[in-house]
């Protein structure tokens, strides 16, 4: 079901509701500094709404084996006018007046608004496994700190500690002291900065099928051989190869 045709609150009980969350979404008026939020680099999908913008972070954070940049902005835009609407369907639930098939309608209203916070929940949670899992290898890279948020910094500086701690007392005490650390590398790395084979990094060579918003510059892939993805083209690929096409929203994956 479309949810302006059938779960806008706005014409239930006489019209004191308000506009809907889509509405509210779709109409509201753009910031005063909104050209300073666009990113350089990065190209808006052309009339993609708030709701689908989250999906499509959604799809790609759980299909990325490396973390994203976060979505902060949007999240916290999207869980106000939740809380907006959930008020709205809250106040006309007590109103005596309410007829029932008003009352349906905000049911119905109240299920779309949950399968939306399902799709905020999944995607926080997609990102905290990662976070968690990657602890380590996140407070050694400056880079990947730059793709999250204040608080996803400190927990993956609190993991790391944690887990640190934790190996220290469990198994590390108790070896010699040449081997009581976590800072092992690769005897066979033949790389300036030699790999720490006890941290845990993401698999950016993993492949992932990538599916083309639009006409994308050419990728090379790791044969040597270059892809052009025109608009609408699937190809599967290392991650690496369409990580910088995914971050500027030219495609997205699936």
């Amino acid at each position: 079901m479309d949810w302006d045709d059938e779960y806008d609150l706005q014409t239930v009980g006489g019209g004191t509701a308000g506009p809907s969350f889509m509405d509210r979404v779709r109409n509201a008026a753009p910031d005063e500094d909104e050209d300073e939020d666009i990113i350089p680099g990065v190209l808006p999908v052309i009339n993609e709404t708030p709701l689908e913008q989250l999906i499509r972070h959604w799809t790609n954070e759980r299909h990325a084996p490396d973390l994203l940049a976060a979505q902060e902005d949007l999240l916290a835009n999207l869980l106000d006018h939740l809380r907006r609407q959930s008020e709205t369907v809250q106040l006309l639930r007590g109103d005596a007046s309410t007829s029932e098939e008003e009352h349906i309608r905000i049911m119905l209203a109240q299920v779309e608004i949950e399968r939306v916070k399902f799709i905020v929940r999944s995607y926080v949670r997609t990102r905290l496994f990662k976070i968690e899992k990657y602890a380590r290898y996140i407070t050694t890279n400056a880079e990947i700190q730059t793709r999250m948020t204040a608080a996803e910094r400190a927990h993956a500086s609190r993991q790391a500690n944690m887990i640190d701690r934790h190996l220290y007392s469990s198994v590390l005490q108790s070896l010699p002291p040449t081997q009581g650390h976590l800072d092992d590398v690769d005897p066979l790395s033949t790389s300036e900065e030699p790999k720490n084979i006890m941290i845990t990094e993401p698999d950016r060579t993993r492949p992932v099928f990538a599916h083309a918003l639009q006409n994308c510059p050419p990728v090379h892939l790791p044969d040597g051989e270059s892809l052009k993805m025109a608009k609408g083209h699937i190809s599967l690929v290392p991650f690496y190869v369409v990580e910088h096409l995914v971050a500027r929203g030219e495609a997205e994956l699936v």
